[in-house]
């Protein structure tokens, strides 16, 4: 990877690398004992600002929708997200560093017993307002109504508060619920795979957006995200394949 001034003025025109962090998705990132933002994606931007030999400030946001909004917003100069075609018509995305997986939750009693009957115009299906999730399941569900939680952590507390038939989300939120609260167990298999990827925002030019692309395709080959998994214990994701060559 060649880093070029240009490169380097477009992800620090404030004079530091500006990266927002989500912690509304445990697998990436969360607060550790002190307070501070730790995870796979804390890492990632932490090498990243290296790589560009610059300071680095975290835009700790609490949802998957503030941190595509301060991207837009240009408030943030990268940011981790779930690659959506909604995102993509302001933010450039790279390939997915990581694979997560999204399921249902019902409660024990519930008589859901697969994905293929969940959309149903008696049910109603709790997700993270502004989630990947939830802009997928907008599109895909037909006949169950969707409920918006304020935040994807706070899903299956919104889902037994509101008495609704099915909870979505990330894969080791819902077991990590289900452990804490009882009562409740995830529905075989998976409704969707959740491309994770960084992005910055189109504005910053083609050139910037080949440059991280080429950084996580470094980042992923080298073993720093598999490494980085492993360091934060985290189980349901994988690191994702090599981009196609172009």
């Amino acid at each position: 990877m060649t880093l070029n001034p240009s490169i380097q003025a477009a992800f620090t025109p404030s004079g530091k690398l500006r990266a927002a962090i989500n912690l509304g998705n445990p697998i990436l990132a969360c607060r550790d004992a002190a307070g501070q933002a730790r995870g796979v994606s804390v890492d990632l931007a932490t090498e990243f600002a290296r790589l560009l030999d610059t300071e680095l400030e975290l835009v700790v946001v609490d949802t998957a929708g503030k941190s595509v909004d301060v991207v837009v917003a240009e408030n943030a100069d990268i940011g981790f997200f779930a690659v959506d075609p909604v995102r993509g018509e302001h933010i450039a995305f790279t390939a997915p560093y990581v694979l997560i997986e999204g399921c249902y939750m019902v409660k024990q009693e519930s008589p859901i017993r697969a994905n293929e009957q969940v959309d149903d115009a008696a049910h109603r299906v709790v997700v993270g307002k502004g989630s990947a999730y939830d802009l997928y399941l907008t599109r895909s569900l037909r006949h169950a109504r969707i409920v918006h939680a304020p935040s994807s952590p706070a899903v299956v507390d919104t889902f037994l508060q509101e008495g609704a038939e099915v909870a979505a989300g990330v894969k080791q939120q819902l077991e990590a619920d289900a452990q804490r609260l009882g009562g409740l167990r995830l529905l075989d298999g998976r409704f969707m795979v959740i491309q994770q990827a960084m992005g910055t925002p189109k504005s910053r030019g083609d050139e910037a957006a080949a440059f991280l692309a080429q950084f996580v395709e470094a980042m992923k080959a080298s073993g720093f995200v598999a490494d980085a998994l492993q360091r934060h214990g985290i189980q349901g994701a994988s690191v994702a394949p090599p981009a196609p060559a172009l």
